[in-house]
């Protein structure tokens, strides 16, 4: 399998993914903006692969996705939680489904808290074995942090949503798994990421100090963390949402 972590130019702060099977020719991007769709399609190239999926991990606020740009550009499909409410089309994804892209699969978890719509999606190269390799994580969990859950109002409530998805679901997976996340140092849509853009499981259960394991202290920790608002947040959402 490949993978290919993308610093968005313009944006170094978001991270996009494209992976896949380049035996079989098939791949996943993830992620996408508006400014990167040239990018994505000219690494497939390269790579001599299909895109034959498109996903946004959420309905971002902080960029304008050209997911749905790509995916009709690739003749890929372009896919969200199924409990996304933009007014167009797509491909709706389930908790717990299977994305398989020759040897490789992508399982959907859907993880609630930054957003009500936001997923991960946890990879296997199935070459080499059935166990989870890697969680590309969304804006969930971060390097050093976790997602920021009052963006879209109900704080607290989404807070309570944010660790039961991190603590039920992404801090069960094997310790061994590697963290992939959407952003890093620089985003606003958490506070104190890290720069380094990979971890495992195990690193951030021990090191990760957004991690309180006591929710109520989780909730009231990540609710002081003061953090302005993406710049141009209801200008971007509207268009990723818009027809």
């Amino acid at each position: 399998m490949f993978l290919i972590q993308r610093e968005v130019p313009g944006d170094p702060s978001s991270l996009a993914y494209l992976l896949g099977c380049g035996g079989k020719g098939k791949a996943i991007a993830v992620d996408v903006h508006q400014e990167d769709v040239d990018w994505f399609i000219e690494q497939a190239k390269l790579k001599n692969v299909e895109i034959n999926y498109v996903i946004d991990t959420h309905i971002h606020a902080d960029h304008v996705s050209g997911g749905r740009e790509l995916a009709e550009k690739s003749s890929g499909e372009y896919m969200l939680h199924e409990s996304s409410k933009p007014r167009f089309s797509f491909t709706p994804l389930h908790d717990g489904e299977v994305l398989t892209i020759g040897n490789v699969t992508a399982t959907v978890m859907h993880t609630p808290g930054h957003t009500t719509d936001s997923i991960c999606l946890l990879v296997s190269d199935n070459r080499r074995t059935l166990e989870p390799w890697f969680l590309i994580s969304g804006h969930t969990l971060f390097v050093g942090s976790a997602g920021r859950p009052d963006l879209r109002g109900q704080e607290e409530k989404m807070a309570g949503m944010l660790y039961d998805s991190l603590f039920s679901k992404i801090l069960t997976l094997p310790e061994h798994v590697e963290i992939y996340p959407g952003a890093q140092a620089g985003s606003v849509c958490g506070a104190g990421l890290s720069a380094k853009p990979v971890s495992t499981i195990a690193y951030e259960k021990r090191f990760n100090t957004s991690l309180n394991t006591d929710k109520e202290a989780f909730i009231q920790s990540i609710l002081a963390e003061a953090l302005p608002e993406p710049a141009n947040m209801q200008k971007i959402i509207q268009q990723n949402i818009s027809a």
